[in-house]
């Protein structure tokens, strides 16, 4: 039985340990963290990550844990209408509608999909080496030998480091964020929004049980240092309705503030027997609301290959040429959502606004199914039999 570690157990990783375990590898997942779980706020999960997760075989379990929005879209700073979407039409176009779920929530399911065996907590790899056919993995109590490692060990990456040398850092994208969920917000409905200003915006979407999700970003120095809680008021305390109401319904130690940082582009996701994927392949900037759902489409991808071909080798390049060209995409698109919304020059701002206003929600909708249309890669034409729950075509991009 062909053997992996997973390096980093956070979404991405654990999904990449489900998918392997699915298709009979020995799989164990190395977690520098003394437990397996996320501390993050919400998580948007788009048809294409739902995909992913239904390759998984944990869609369904997904759905019943998550928060639907009916209506969702784009408002400016006094608060009035830019472009508006139907969830409904997304559901229509796509097949699943935009979910959002709590991290810790989604990483309980994908914890919960594997043999406890498998999950290994407080082990940090120190270093991999090449090993025959394979890979030796070094970590503070012992060494494991692997077919294959994977790194979904983050943005700041150490197989990244380690097997990439020529790598650039990852590079500050320009951006502070703060995540938080609210308490409960009786009778309020499930509709979402994201405010536009100049140089700043929040936003806001619906969690089960009456909870938001709320995220914001601002153009501020990086490494600043200020509370989290009270920064975030500053900013954002005297916005439109309903962002005080929003705001007013977080606890206030509830607050994350972290600097947005994304990873300059690779030439390859793969290097000998190590293959990286998620945030350790290409971090993002988080306004299309990708990072979660490519890392996921990463583990099913990897899988899919590894299933169709055995020659590990020979998989793995498939892996990087179906992945790599649509994931630095996104990146790229990514990108370019985040400057537009955080424009902060006046007539900049007021153009961008326009632009919004004139674009049919039909039209924009049809222009993100290069991103959500996304479908699970099928096993390749060598005779080999149907991968159980990994349906669609190899390298898809749709």
């Amino acid at each position: 039985m062909p053997a992996a570690v997973v390096v980093g157990g956070g979404i991405g990783g654990l999904a990449a340990a489900v998918a392997l375990h699915r298709i009979g590898w020995q799989v164990t997942v190395l977690e520098r963290a003394g437990e397996f779980g996320e501390i993050g706020a919400g998580l948007a999960l788009w048809p294409n990550a739902t995909r992913a997760l239904a390759a998984l075989g944990l869609a369904e379990q997904v759905r019943a844990i998550a928060g639907v929005e009916t209506v969702g879209g784009v408002r400016d700073r006094a608060g009035r209408w830019l472009s508006r979407t139907d969830n409904a039409d997304v559901a229509r176009r796509h097949g699943w509608p935009l979910l959002m779920v709590h991290r810790a929530e989604l990483v309980r399911l994908l914890v919960a999909a594997l043999p406890s065996h498998v999950l290994r907590p407080g082990i940090e790899v120190r270093a991999v080496r090449a090993d025959g056919d394979g890979s030796m993995v070094e970590h503070q109590i012992g060494q494991v030998r692997a077919d294959l490692v994977v790194g979904a060990d983050g943005i700041r990456s150490r197989m990244r480091g380690q097997g990439w040398p020529e790598a650039r850092a990852p590079r500050y994208a320009g951006c502070t964020a703060w995540r938080m969920v609210t308490e409960p917000l009786g009778g309020r409905g499930a509709e979402g929004a994201l405010f536009w200003g100049r140089g700043e915006r929040i936003g806001f979407a619906a969690l089960p049980g009456g909870r938001f999700y709320c995220f914001a970003a601002a153009r501020v120095p990086q490494g600043g240092e200020e509370d989290a809680y009270a920064g975030l008021m500053r900013r954002f305390g005297g916005w439109p309705d309903p962002v005080p109401e929003m705001l007013a319904a977080v606890p206030e130690g509830a607050v994350l503030r972290h600097d947005v940082y994304t990873t300059p582009p690779l030439a390859t996701y793969v290097r000998g027997r190590v293959a990286l994927l998620g945030d350790a392949a290409h971090a993002m900037d988080p306004t299309l609301g990708q990072g979660a759902g490519t890392a996921l489409e990463d583990a099913v991808t990897l899988a899919a290959c590894l299933r169709s071909d055995p020659d590990v080798d020979a998989a793995l390049a498939w892996y990087d040429r179906a992945r790599r060209p649509r994931t630095q995409a996104i990146v790229r698109r990514s990108a370019r959502l985040g400057t537009a919304s955080l424009m902060a020059w006046r007539p900049a701002a007021w153009s961008r606004n326009l632009a919004a206003r004139l674009v049919p929600p039909g039209l924009l909708l049809r222009s993100m199914d290069p991103v959500l249309g996304w479908t699970p890669p099928e096993p390749a034409e060598r005779g080999a039999e149907a991968v159980p729950g990994l349906g669609g075509r190899p390298g898809s991009d749709a």
